[in-house]
This record gives C-alpha cells, structure tokens and sequence, in this order.
C-alpha cells in the first residue's frame, strides 16, 4: 500500500511483488489523481486492520524515509513492522524478527534502479523461513525472542474494539472512505466478523 508521498512508486512496487506465489492485493493510493489522500497515519491504520481481520498474511508499505509508515503501524496489536532498504537487511528481518509489516524507504536514497532494488529486497524476503531464527547457533534463542516479543505486544496495546472506537475521525475516517477498502476485508479469510461491523459503525 501507498501513501500520498511515494504514491508514483505504486506501479513499481506492486510488479516487485507480483509472481512470487502469493495474491498481491494492492490497497493504497494508486495514483496522484483524485480527492483521497492517506498519509502514512492512516496507511499505518489499515496495515492493522489488514492483519487483525487475516485479510492478509504480510503488509508492505512505506513513505518517504519509511520511517513514519513502520512507526505507525507499529501502534496497533499484532503488527510487527521493520524499516527495510535492502535484499540483506530483507532476508535478516525474515529469519530473525519474524515480521508480518515491511516498511520501505520511496523516496530518500531511492535512486537510479530503485525498482531493481526493490525487486532483490523481495527476492530475498520470500527466499527464507519467516522466524526461523539466524544464524544456526542462535535459531532457538531468536524463535523464543520472537515469542517473547509478541506477549510483550498483546500486553500493551489496546484491544481493537476500544482502538476502533476512540481512534479520532482524523486518522480513522480517510481509512474508512477509501475506495473498496471495508469491502476488501468482507470476505471468506476474514477472521474478525465482529471487527468489521465495527468499522462500518464507525462510517
């Protein structure tokens, strides 16, 4: 997903992501033309709602530095975003943290064959176990880190039902109104029917 910064690289990313075995949905901005902007808040916000339904398995997002997005989504219960800027740190992230949330620099230090970049960083993400721990020796330590971190966030972010119900209009409302949004969660993989008749409540 795009938001309005790093929109122009919607096309590049997606065909990054595309042929790898997995549905790419694509579901920011996808262009500069129209009224409905989401800045890196609101894309933050749907990366929770995408993976708290089990719409889908892995988000990837970013902004300009990729800093704002991955602080973002980190915000919500059971996101586990990182800042990724290459094909090692991508296969490192993997292995050991185990994250469902990429977050990409698209605009600072994007440069010349950028798209070629972005196309490496995914070729390694996929080419490893996610959470399988790195290097060998530390595998065990690294997987029972990974659980440790995950109890950690269950313990200190708010359930998403009080979340949905006191997030301000400013950050919820442009999430909601976006375009095939909620009716991209209405479907068989949802896991949180109830969540969803929240959300429309909330419109």
């Amino acid at each position: 997903m795009n938001e309005v910064s790093a929109v122009k690289r919607n096309p590049e990313l997606v065909k990054a992501l595309e042929g790898r075995g997995h549905t790419v949905m694509n579901c920011g901005m996808k262009s500069e033309t129209g009224t409905d902007e989401l800045t890196y808040i609101n894309t933050g916000l749907m990366a929770g709602i995408l993976l708290a339904t089990g719409s889908a398995e892995l988000v990837v997002g970013g902004c300009g530095t990729g800093m704002g997005f991955m602080l973002s989504a980190n915000q919500y219960p059971g996101v586990f975003c990182g800042l990724t800027t290459c094909s090692l740190e991508a296969w490192l992230f993997a292995q050991i943290n185990g994250g469902n949330c990429i977050s990409l620099p698209l605009l600072y230090g994007y440069g010349w064959a950028g798209d070629v970049s972005l196309s490496f960083l995914f070729d390694r993400y996929f080419s490893v176990e996610s959470g399988c721990g790195y290097p060998g020796h530390r595998k065990e330590s690294q997987q029972n880190s990974r659980k440790v971190l995950e109890s950690v966030n269950n313990t200190t972010h708010a359930e998403w039902g009080t979340i949905i119900g006191e997030v301000s209009e400013e950050v919820i409302s442009p999430v909601l109104r976006f375009p095939g949004f909620l009716e991209l969660l209405e479907n068989e993989a949802t896991k949180e029917p109830d969540l969803i008749k929240k959300l429309r409540q909330r419109c």
